[in-house]
């Protein structure tokens, strides 16, 4: 069963609507007992970092998650700000992320000689997967996703870096540490490439 976390923030029905037209059982979580069923979970999230890990904290269902993923090696995929809160901090805010995938998200206005770069990055662009990625199979040559972000996700270990992609510098568009996955860009909101990154996941 796809498990969509709903901690109040991202799209939800999108995600839901998506796997339903697949003919793929999703459900989802609003408090821990709803999580009973998960085979693999969906983290969305929208806005700030503090914010974010604030109101997961706040559903009462963090407990169970990193029993779940870390404990029970359950897949997860965390997308755009519930991509960052994987990371161990950011330098959006002051609390903890949630340090499944090693590594600190870091601000676009901070990159040597890109001080003055439009923010945010927001739209289509490219997208190279890294060799025999999973999530990413059947784009290899050709994944295109939508973005909507100032910050990005700074890898600890370099072969965490699933994919990049390019804003006046390459950075990490997808991590993957073990069974969590993240991807910075909406695939809710990129078409067929999202639908099939979608239905990867779905059929790791």
């Amino acid at each position: 069963m796809i498990t969509i976390v709903d901690y109040g923030l991202g799209n939800i029905q999108a995600f839901v609507n998506v796997y339903r037209r697949l003919h793929i059982p999703v459900s989802v979580a609003k408090g821990a007992a709803d999580l009973e069923n998960a085979t693999k979970l969906i983290l969305p999230g929208v806005g700030a970092f503090d914010h974010a890990i604030e109101r997961l904290g706040a559903s009462g269902m963090r407990p169970v998650l990193d029993e779940l993923v870390q404990g029970a090696k359950i897949p997860v995929l965390g997308i755009c700000v519930g991509m960052q809160i994987l990371a161990n901090s950011s330098e959006e805010g002051s609390l903890p992320g949630l340090g499944w995938v090693p590594g600190i998200v870091k601000s676009f206005k901070g990159v040597p000689g890109h001080s003055k770069l439009p923010l945010p990055h927001m739209g289509w662009n490219d997208v190279m997967p890294a060799s025999n990625s999973v999530l990413f199979k059947g784009f290899e040559e050709d994944a295109r996703f939508y973005f909507l972000h100032s910050f990005f996700f700074d890898c600890s270990h370099p072969d965490h870096i699933e994919a990049t992609s390019n804003y006046a510098l390459d950075f990490s568009c997808a991590v993957r540490s073990n069974n969590v996955y993240g991807v910075q860009f909406h695939p809710e909101k990129s078409h067929h490439f999202g639908v099939g990154l979608l239905k990867n996941f779905a059929e790791l």
